[in-house]
């Protein structure tokens, strides 16, 4: 019997599922994911053994077998269109995929199985993406939970369609005009999506997962940020540095990232045109979080703030932190009034308070 730390370490192993030897996929190192994850040997209780010849199958059979022809076409014709690419409608499958740079050996990546397999989640679990919608503003009791599977480039408007589902759109008319407002910007929530699927560390075994509140979404992200780059040079000009190179190069095609390293700064810019605070860009139980916090005028009223509080909020949203003297400062009022009403803001959950005496202060949740 072959030891199973062996058996980790080679590239080509493969795992039997109903009597039948699934495909080979090639170790993709531009999406870091340890080679014998993709045959789901060990996380999918299958039976592994060295690929030999009982799966010799036709490069073509495998593709096939494999690949969902539907979503490879569909790409093509998006790529195409958006960016141009040069591409023959006509090629085939193995051939597309040739060019995409998704085979190796003869053997399909990684890669070619998140972006176009038919079942991506029977080799990857990690790539299902949890959804939740919590009561009130932390995950003590849900209201709806979604899990969303199939390949990651179908994953994010359906991400995008359950959060819809669960945050207000108003409406109001601008002269003859409707004019439709979510309570998020919707572009932001969908490019900070994009990003945790992209850059995600697909060899973590944990899931992506949304979590919406009362007052705010989570976005989160498996694996931390890459060397050189931090949660506050996120919030400056900076460059790109793409885990999964292979899947960065995909989303560029169909516009679904620019690689240039201005994701986050286009958030922050829409999340200003709508009213909102800066999110929040943290690393957290080795994950990267986005913060979206709601704290529109119609929902600060909705709670019962008062006109000195809601300054205050509307201070935090081009400032990182407030003190109680800014406070007193900002609304004219005693060291008492501010302490008191401070402490109103992070009881409601919408502040909270770090440090003790004179060099506490305040940032939004």
């Amino acid at each position: 019997m072959i030891p199973k730390s062996t058996l980790y370490r080679l590239k080509n192993v493969c795992a039997y599922t109903n009597n039948k030897p699934a495909y080979p996929f090639a170790h993709d190192s531009s999406v870091a994911i340890a080679p014998s994850f993709p045959m789901g040997a060990y996380n999918s209780g299958h039976t592994a053994t060295l690929c030999s010849a009982q799966i010799r199958q036709s490069r073509i059979s495998y593709v096939r077998e494999s690949i969902d022809e539907n979503s490879l076409r569909s790409f093509l014709e998006k790529a195409s269109s958006e960016r141009r690419m040069d591409i023959d409608a006509g090629l085939s499958l193995k051939d597309a995929l040739e060019k995409l740079k998704l085979t190796k050996n003869a053997k399909l990546t990684n890669a070619s199985i998140l972006l176009f397999g038919k079942e991506p989640q029977k080799f990857f679990n990690q790539s299902e993406v949890k959804c939740a919608r919590f009561k009130g503003n932390d995950t003590t009791s849900f209201l709806d939970i979604k899990e969303i599977k199939g390949n990651i480039i179908d994953q994010i408007p359906n991400i995008i369609k359950f959060i819809k589902e669960h945050i207000k759109l108003s409406a109001k008319i601008e002269g003859i005009k409707r004019v439709e407002k979510w309570e998020y910007p919707i572009e932001a929530l969908r490019e900070a999506v994009t990003n945790a699927i992209c850059h995600r560390d697909y060899e973590d075994p944990g899931n992506a997962q949304i979590r919406i509140f009362d007052n705010r979404i989570e976005i989160w992200s498996p694996g931390l940020l890459p060397d050189g780059i931090t949660p506050r040079i996120l919030e400056e000009s900076h460059r790109s540095i793409p885990r999964n190179r292979s899947i960065a190069d995909c989303f560029f095609l169909i516009k679904y990232i620019e690689k240039w390293g201005t994701g986050t700064n286009r958030i922050i810019t829409e999340c200003k045109k709508h009213g909102l605070p800066k999110p929040k860009f943290e690393e957290r139980a080795k994950s990267f979080v986005v913060v979206f916090s709601k704290l529109t005028g119609d929902y600060l009223i909705s709670l019962g703030l008062n006109e000195r509080q809601i300054n205050a909020i509307e201070y935090l949203k081009e400032r990182d932190r407030l003190t109680n003297k800014e406070y007193m400062e900002l609304n004219s009022v005693s060291r008492n009034t501010a302490s008191n009403e401070l402490m109103k803001l992070v009881e409601k959950g919408i502040l909270k308070q770090t440090g003790k005496g004179r060099g506490s202060y305040y940032e939004v949740v």
